[in-house]
């Protein structure tokens, strides 16, 4: 599948390569907080973070990683 890429305001561009979907399936999933998204995603801010999920595709969120890798 072609790598998506995000392109937030600060000017950061993220792309959802397996990594990043793994880390947004524990997001979408289990209680991690904006904080922590933005750590584990190497994101400045929670704000980061909440702009990224808010550009995402939520189909990304809700789809596991195993399926992801197969299309």
């Amino acid at each position: 599948m072609e790598t998506i890429k995000v392109k937030l305001s600060s000017g950061k561009e993220i792309s959802i390569d397996e990594n990043a979907v793994a880390i947004l399936n524990k997001y979408a999933r289990t209680m991690l907080t904006l904080e922590e998204l933005a750590r584990e995603l190497n994101l400045a801010s929670w704000e980061e973070a909440y702009e990224l999920i808010n550009s995402v595709p939520s189909w990304i969120l809700w789809t596991p990683l195993e399926i992801y890798k197969r299309s």
